[in-house]
């Protein structure tokens, strides 16, 4: 194959010229967006606020040492199809698998609250996994899913050959999944990792920031705050003061909560006041927190009005 290397250089350096000269349009769609129904075209779409959840294999390069090529594509097909089931079970808007890694987003209603539950079922699942895995591999290195949690507004295209439907794919350009990589790349598998924009909306659930008072599933115990602050050291934002949780689904009281999760309820009876400000705490401890909230909460308020101004 011979390539004009000077042609072709010329030819994407006019291309980029002209593309940035000449703006394309964006449709603003709030949180309305059918993706299968993107043309391929110029124009870009833009969601004012998507959840991203990504789910990570760890040592996924290390895979092949101590196993055959037919138990690497097992542990492929036994994980990341898995984790699919479960996103697709929640009501994911878009899934996609990249490599060894899957991501879904979700925008419609109660994309919070379905996104935190896919990623606890997840988190739950992933000790079954790790341990499946270990069962036939005992001396190979184990591995496991690390879950990230971002959300903010993003822009999408369907690009690809326009008589090629099998090469067409959607581009999500925007923060939330890059940041939901970099948050899911900083954790383990034996905690769920979200950015700050997420738990400005889910610490304010009391099912989902407070334990139900149960010890491995036995009653018992006052309920409790689960999460911890962690500074998320690859997002360079406000986004970065996150929170993270390494517990799991109770196997007592999880379908319990996650129903009424799933429900839009958030307020629980009998958490003891200490433990509510200590979640207060998580939200706005120090100034840097205060500070970082407010930068938040302020682009989120100008992301929701870009769209009602468009819609006027």
């Amino acid at each position: 194959m011979a390539i004009d290397l000077d042609g072709l250089l010329k030819q994407v350096g006019d291309r980029t010229a002209e593309k940035l000269d000449s703006l394309p349009d964006v449709i603003e769609k709030g949180q309305d967006l059918d993706v299968t129904k993107l043309p391929i075209n110029s124009t870009w779409h833009r969601l004012a606020d998507v959840v991203c959840v990504v789910a990570d294999l760890e040592r996924s390069t290390n895979l092949a040492k101590g196993r055959t090529p037919a138990g690497v594509a097992s542990i492929y097909d036994a994980g990341v199809g898995s984790i699919v089931r479960i996103l697709a079970s929640f009501g994911a808007d878009f899934i996609d698998i990249q490599g060894d890694a899957a991501f879904a987003l979700f925008w419609d209603e109660r994309r919070y609250e379905r996104a935190f539950c896919a990623a606890m079922t997840i988190r739950t699942y992933n000790p079954t996994f790790t341990k499946e895995v270990h069962n036939r591999w005992p001396k190979a290195a184990s591995t496991g899913f690390k879950v990230g949690v971002a959300s903010g507004p993003v822009l999408v295209k369907r690009v690809g050959p326009e008589r090629q439907v099998d090469f067409q794919e959607p581009v999500w350009a925007g923060r939330p999944v890059n940041y939901a990589v970099k948050t899911a790349q900083q954790g383990a598998t034996d905690r769920l990792l979200v950015t700050g924009s997420v738990w400005d909306v889910i610490g304010k659930n009391d099912y989902i920031a407070f334990s139900c008072g149960c010890d491995s599933g036995v009653p018992g115990r006052e309920p409790s705050v689960l999460w911890k602050s962690i500074e998320l050291e690859k997002i360079p934002d406000g986004q970065r003061h996150g929170t993270y949780v390494g517990s799991t689904w109770c196997s007592t009281h999880g379908q319990d909560f996650c129903t009424e999760i799933m429900a839009g309820k958030t307020a629980r009876g009998g958490i003891p006041h200490r433990e509510m400000s200590k979640r207060n705490l998580l939200d706005e401890g120090t100034v840097l927190l205060k500070d970082a909230s407010r930068q938040r909460a302020e682009e989120k308020a100008a992301s929701l009005k870009t769209f009602l101004d468009a819609s006027k």
